[in-house]
């Protein structure tokens, strides 16, 4: 194969990989709504939308004319090795939590300067805060991004801290002195700092080696769940954090 026949193999691939990634945001989307996402042409979408649908990987429904994910991205995820995957592994431990403080429980690890909730064990109760698995967020406010941040080696924080999505309305001095604080007492809290009306404390997770290797959250209504609500239960979701780093190898 020539050079650049090479070339544009490897940017159709890249490029179907680009369109695949679209669906971590959204469930279903439309070739305009992927074409915008990814900065193509709608028929160099459609083309490669068409490639990826007969390998099975997308399913276009012939109502809506809408493209969603398809079985053999079920049939890859499967084949992960499930006592490296902390969604998994740490599953038990979520429900146990959940189930002793009565609110949701959530597991996000950082992806650059964002993070991505890849796990949820909802509330039971009839008003609750529903997190949806596979979320991504801003890394600057929340009690799980300040975790991820506050744990994080310098020149994440710098990213962070530098990038031109970063608010004006937060003071980037008081939010370093936030995160010294919340590396002294080993968990973050957040009142409606990205959702109104919700509240979360969240503590690391660290494997064997001492590496921060994810946020452990519990959430909830914040009429209900209260600073000193928050602060009463942290130890628990310090314990429940600690118990699943020794789940890590």
């Amino acid at each position: 194969m020539a050079v650049e026949e090479q070339k544009l193999t490897v940017r159709a691939v890249e490029r179907a990989m680009d369109i695949l990634l679209c669906f971590t945001e959204k469930r279903e989307l439309g070739l305009s709504e992927i074409s915008a996402k990814v900065g193509l042409h709608k028929s160099t979408v459609h083309r490669l939308l068409a490639s990826l649908e007969g390998k099975g990987f997308i399913v276009r429904d012939s109502h809506t004319d809408k493209y969603r994910l398809g079985i053999r991205i079920w049939e890859l995820a499967a084949s992960l090795d499930q006592t490296d995957n902390p969604a998994v592994l740490f599953l038990p431990e979520m429900e146990r939590l959940r189930d002793a403080i009565g609110e949701t429980v959530s597991l996000y690890i950082r992806d650059g300067i964002e993070r991505i909730r890849i796990q949820a064990v909802q509330s039971r109760q009839a008003i609750r805060r529903v997190a949806e698995v596979g979320a991504r967020l801003p890394l600057y406010v929340g009690a799980s991004s300040k975790v991820l941040l506050a744990f994080a080696d310098e020149d994440v924080r710098d990213r962070v801290l530098n990038d031109p999505s970063w608010p004006d309305s937060v003071e980037r001095q008081a939010y370093l002195a936030q995160l010294e604080d919340i590396r002294k007492l080993g968990y973050a809290t957040s009142i409606e700092e990205r959702e109104l009306g919700a509240a979360a404390v969240a503590a690391p997770i660290f494997n064997r080696s001492g590496q921060l290797a994810a946020a452990l959250s519990i959430s909830g209504p914040s009429n209900r769940f209260t600073l000193q609500k928050m602060q009463e239960i942290a130890p628990k979701v310090i314990e429940s954090a600690q118990v699943m780093g020794k789940l890590l190898r």
